[in-house]
């Protein structure tokens, strides 16, 4: 599908026009319209699988001919069992609570007003991201039942399985109640788009920008709306002096190599000095038969002596593929403080089976999602209960982790009097 010649200013305004009066109507929806909307759409993209994946075909061909990354290839590509996925995202969504008009925190004050918040949509939320079609479905099921119109722009090695994606969403969703434009896919892969939207602060209520760093950085310098980062995932497994080295194994091996293209795979690898002598061997060994390239420190070369020698650079890097920076550390302290500086505030985690050591890294380690003896792959909307998410944000304001439906809203007080009057 070939894009047409467009005046893109005026296209994205009438986008952002129309899709801040499809949000007026989505908040005066009841949850089981929308429910019964997001289970319409699981089936419609299940009876177009075959079209999906034709659509799909031409942007891996395409990416394939400019010489695309193993992982990003992988991103992008779409088969049964990944529709499948999406479809069952969107079911699970239908099933969580709604979290629009909840109220919460209601406390009367001595003068007898009750004073509570709502929960109420943003309005209109713009999504910038890249690679993964799937991303379309899901971030289109979490704005819809969160009671917010979304304005997708996906990146253009994805455009026209993005496309068909959209178009299957906004037909459903329109046939089964809810208003036409709710869901809306910028019709070009024009730069210029991005730049149009970003100014349109009087339409459009929060920007999420989900893919690789100067995406996110090129958003954050040119927007009139408050933004949200993704950024990468630089992840990280501690094995402490108190681990559990066989299940220390699987969970290092589950982290790198369970699936190497997203941004919750470990990139690097700490290891206590005291317990390197026994695990170091039993990793390096597992590395070179799964051929993960390694980059080493000073004191894990010696267990690897074919591993690269790790610079700063190294340790700043997401990788999305077979590689991984090993390091041996003298401390749990030192693990600590190497997370906080060359990490991503994404993802990481420790093995241990001292209660103390996991609380300290919990509490110190400066990361959007801290884990105990469990993989770094966990860090999932999915996973975490969520449905599915919209992105794993690494800032602190407004929200942090995976964006799920409440992350979705903000909220408004409610009071509620019987005549009071201030004096």
């Amino acid at each position: 599908m070939e894009e047409t010649v467009m005046n893109i200013p005026e296209v994205v305004l009438d986008i952002a026009n129309r899709a801040r009066t499809a949000s007026y109507n989505l908040v005066q929806l009841k949850p089981q319209i929308k429910n019964q909307a997001l289970l319409a759409v699981a089936d419609a993209l299940i009876a177009a699988t075959s079209s999906i994946l034709e659509k799909n075909k031409i942007d891996t061909e395409k990416a394939k001919q400019r010489g695309i990354s193993d992982a990003l290839l992988d991103r992008l590509t779409l088969t049964p069992k990944r529709i499948d996925l999406m479809a069952t995202s969107l079911r699970e969504v239908a099933a969580l609570p709604d979290p629009v008009g909840e109220v919460y925190d209601m406390k009367t004050r001595p003068n007898g007003l009750k004073v509570g918040r709502m929960r109420v949509p943003f309005g209109v939320i713009g999504f910038i991201y890249e690679s993964r079609p799937n991303v379309t479905s899901d971030a289109g099921a979490l704005c819809i039942k969160s009671g917010n119109a979304v304005i997708l722009r996906g990146g253009s090695e994805a455009f026209n399985s993005n496309r068909i994606i959209a178009q299957i969403m906004d037909d459903a969703f329109s046939q089964n109640g809810l208003p036409k434009n709710c869901v809306q896919l910028i019709p070009t892969t024009n730069r210029e788009a991005v730049y149009e939207l970003l100014k349109l602060d009087k339409y459009v209520n929060l920007i999420i920008p989900r893919g690789g760093r100067s995406l996110i950085e090129m958003v954050m310098e040119n927007s009139r709306i408050p933004v949200i980062k993704h950024y990468d995932g630089i992840c990280h497994v501690f094995v402490d002096a108190d681990a559990d080295l066989d299940m220390a194994a699987e969970i290092v091996v589950n982290s790198k190599c369970q699936r190497t293209g997203v941004c919750n795979a470990m990139e690097t690898l700490l290891i206590h000095k005291d317990v390197a002598g026994q695990f170091a061997p039993k990793v390096a060994e597992v590395f070179r038969s799964k051929g993960v390239t390694v980059y080493a420190n000073k004191t894990f070369k010696p267990y690897m002596p074919e591993a690269i020698d790790a610079t700063e650079k190294n340790f700043r890097t997401e990788y999305l593929a077979m590689k991984c920076n090993c390091a041996i550390v003298d401390s749990i302290e030192d693990a600590i403080a190497h997370i906080n500086k060359y990490g991503s505030h994404h993802t990481d985690s420790i093995v241990t089976t001292n209660y103390n050591a996991s609380m300290k890294f919990v509490t110190e380690v400066d990361s959007a999602c801290c884990h105990v003896n469990c993989s770094t792959r966990f860090s999932d909307g999915g996973e975490y209960g969520m449905g599915c998410e919209i992105g794993i944000s690494t800032d602190k304001l407004h929200a942090r982790g995976p964006m799920g439906l409440t992350e979705l809203t903000t909220s408004k007080f409610v009071v509620l009097g019987n005549g009071q009057v201030r004096g």
